[in-house]
């Protein structure tokens, strides 16, 4: 094939040579790398959708004779993240050699049980349904893309004319069909009818396009996508304007950001009727193009084509009918109508599968939208983690820009209701859902945590990150917020600066949690300082200062936390940090031990007032955590020294030594007790007391 070396203008150029050539002739590895920099453009491909495979000449390890394998990315990967451990490597001749005992296409999903006896490489990850797609094309490098360009194109009325077209017969078209064996012989049809072509676009689905090298795949891919894109692009608003013009008018970008965290958790709790949802809200141009449109209304009930996006988004969005600058301080008489509106969605889905059904069908599955569209805000999209519920919204976006172009050039064409409810229910998706791993214990659950820079609230991230929850980092340091983010996945936490003592950061710090999660579950109070002192040396600045920050900061977060936790109508936990001190009397401590008692008096109150609304409060007593601890940073630790008659070095020894266990106290040992709260064991908890001290008579409640 003769290469056309060209600017792209659609579609991101990003082979290197250097690092191609540090590769060598090593074709797996050069299939991973073509993989890697297709995956990094999504106007290429979304997160998850498409594969890539490569054939190469191994030796047989039984026969020591050689044989072809093809390797190809495996079930469930993303060919953006892909690793050797993402691939399946099969004998091609045995993947072939399945024809002859193929029994038709009512038979498709018992040929996907049939790839594993194909497979040469025993680490392979279980080959997917696309994989005879690869099998029964000769090429050595092959790109199964899903590019919005083509995919418009694919899902247009008249799309297999303007394929024929616009690439002078060098793409072949082969009508939608659900991916399997019938379609991988399809495929090898189309080659033998059309010899010569470059490529074979799939009829509502994708595109595929080969080549004899990784470059030259990758370079076909490319020129074929930015073709497709160049097309639409000389045809946007020819005809009509795009998506009819201009419907509504959006907010500006501050209002559209003040009303979506509004109504983020009212959505957020309706969308969680059946299982817990974490939100993702986006207002780009592209969704707001979309949502004000003439055409709203027509396109989003039909729903998207490409399998892949409809797996992610569900049959249809759900629209809201309410203005863009509805006033949404009390959303009392709103939220019924919002209701109605989810029941409306909820019914309609539920009527779809009962009709469409078959008599092995999985049961109906959660009936809730996944994308739910504001006209003049954005769009919001619930799953059940923060990376489910942004990859759903860049699905929509994939499906937005297909629809975009198939009416910029045609007519757009959904599936069909019964294709879609056959791909949605289809037993191997479902067998696939099976196979997904156990939820950890704090998984769909959103933290925001105060004093998390550092110290014990740093460890609470750390534990409730790595137990499945989303946290929200903040801090009144800015830099060592910054700094905490950067232990931590982009869909795992968010940094905010917050003040306890200011009203407008702690607003604005439940602001970016709704927008970027949806919501809050989980609050701890971690925020503080320590003075110690004698009554004789304690001022009245000392005095304010710490019961401003420790018991007024307490409040001040907790009542913001706690209208959001009400609106979601979910529950959730409020854990408040105080301390041993709080219990026991010691000296040279009076204006931090009675702030302590302070809040844990205010922990009991909260409890008994907000037990109806399921939210539970309940608080951890620290003693002594002097590793990674700023309280114990200047003068408080010197303060303590003192008060023992020990040097500041001998601190950790004495604490353990007046233990019980003899035990030292670690920032790990106190985010474990916060855990025990809010992990699931002790959903009917509240107004409780946890001493994490080693051991401290004194202190004991009861």
């Amino acid at each position: 094939m003769k290469l056309t070396i060209q600017t792209f203008n659609h579609v991101s150029y990003l082979w290197d040579d250097e690092k191609a050539a540090a590769l060598g002739n090593d074709e797996v590895a050069l299939l991973i790398y073509r993989s890697n920099i297709l995956g990094a453009d999504l106007r290429i491909t979304n997160y998850g959708g498409g594969n890539t495979s490569c054939k190469t000449i191994e030796k047989d390890p039984l026969t020591g004779k050689e044989v072809e394998v093809m390797w190809v990315k495996g079930s469930g990967g993303d060919i953006g993240t892909l690793t050797k451990a993402g691939l399946a490597g099969l004998y091609v001749d045995k993947l072939r050699s399945l024809e002859g005992i193929y029994g038709g296409i009512e038979h498709e999903d018992e040929m996907v049980g049939l790839f594993n006896h194909c497979i040469y490489d025993l680490d392979s990850k279980a080959p997917s349904i696309d994989t005879p797609l690869h099998a029964f094309l000769p090429f050595k490098h092959i790109d199964h893309l899903h590019p919005d360009a083509a995919i418009a194109i694919a899902a247009s009325k008249d799309g297999e004319k303007i394929t024929q077209e616009l690439f002078e017969g060098q793409i072949a078209w082969v009508p939608w069909q659900r991916p399997g064996f019938d379609l991988g012989l399809q495929l090898r049809d189309a080659l033998e009818a059309n010899p010569g072509i470059r490529g074979i676009m799939l009829g509502g689905h994708g595109l595929f396009t080969w080549g004899d090298t990784a470059y030259e795949c990758y370079i076909n891919s490319l020129e074929v996508i930015e073709k497709a894109s160049a097309y639409l692009e000389a045809n946007y608003g020819k005809k009509r304007p795009v998506f009819g013009g201009e419907k509504v008018k959006a907010l500006e970008p501050a209002q559209r950001k003040d009303q979506a965290a509004k109504i983020a958790p009212l959505l957020r709790g309706l969308a969680s009727s059946y299982n817990r949802m974490v939100g993702t809200f986006n207002d780009s141009e592209t969704v707001l193009q979309f949502i004000n449109s003439h055409d709203l209304d027509k396109l989003a009930p039909l729903g998207t084509s490409c399998p892949d996006h409809f797996l992610r988004t569900k049959i249809a969005p759900l629209v809201l009918d309410i203005p863009a600058d509805q006033d949404l301080s009390d959303l009392t008489t709103l939220k019924g109508h919002i209701e109605k509106l989810f029941a409306r969605y909820r019914e309609g889905y539920k009527g779809y599968y009962e009709k469409h059904k078959r008599s092995n069908s999985p049961a109906i599955r959660d009936p809730n939208p996944v994308i739910i569209l504001w006209p003049g805000v954005g769009m919001f999209s619930y799953a059940k983690d923060k990376q489910t519920s942004r990859v759903a919204s860049e699905f929509y976006i994939n499906a937005i820009n297909v629809m975009r172009g198939a009416e910029a050039v045609s007519e757009y064409v959904s599936l069909p209701l019964q294709e879609a409810f056959d791909i949605e229910y289809w037993l191997l998706e479902e067998a696939k859902l099976q196979r997904m791993p156990k939820e950890k214990a704090l998984s769909r659950k959103v933290a925001l945590i105060t004093g998390s820079a550092g110290g014990i609230g740093k460890a609470i991230a750390d534990k409730f990150a790595a137990e499945g929850a989303c946290v929200v980092i903040s801090d009144i340091d800015e830099e060592n917020i910054a700094n905490a983010r950067k232990d931590f996945g982009k869909d795992i936490a968010i940094a905010v600066k917050l003040d306890v003592l200011d009203n407008d950061t702690i607003a604005q710090a439940y602001k970016e949690a709704c927008l970027a999660f949806g919501g809050v579950d989980i609050i701890v109070n971690c925020a503080g300082l320590a003075i110690s002192k004698s009554l004789a040396d304690t001022t009245e600045a000392d005095w304010d200062l710490l019961n401003d920050v420790l018991v007024k900061g307490q409040f001040k977060v907790s009542q913001v936390g706690v209208a959001v936790m009400r609106v979601q109508g979910m529950g959730g936990d409020i854990i408040n940090i105080a301390s041993k001190n709080a219990l026991v009397s010691g000296p040279n401590n009076v204006g931090y031990g009675t702030a302590k008692a302070a809040q844990i008096h205010m922990s009991r109150l909260l409890a008994a007032e907000l037990g109806p609304d399921k939210i539970r409060v309940n608080v951890v007593n620290p003693d002594a955590v002097i590793e990674g601890s700023k309280i114990w940073e200047g003068k408080w630790a010197e303060g303590r020294a003192k008060a023992y008659g020990v040097t500041v070095e001998e601190l950790p020894a004495y604490y353990a030594k007046r233990t019980l266990m003899n035990e030292i106290i670690s920032t790990k040992d106190l985010a474990n007790g916060v855990f025990a709260f809010v992990g699931g064991l002790l959903p009917k908890s509240t107004g409780n007391i946890l001493n994490v001290d080693g051991g401290v008579a004194a202190a004991f409640v009861r």
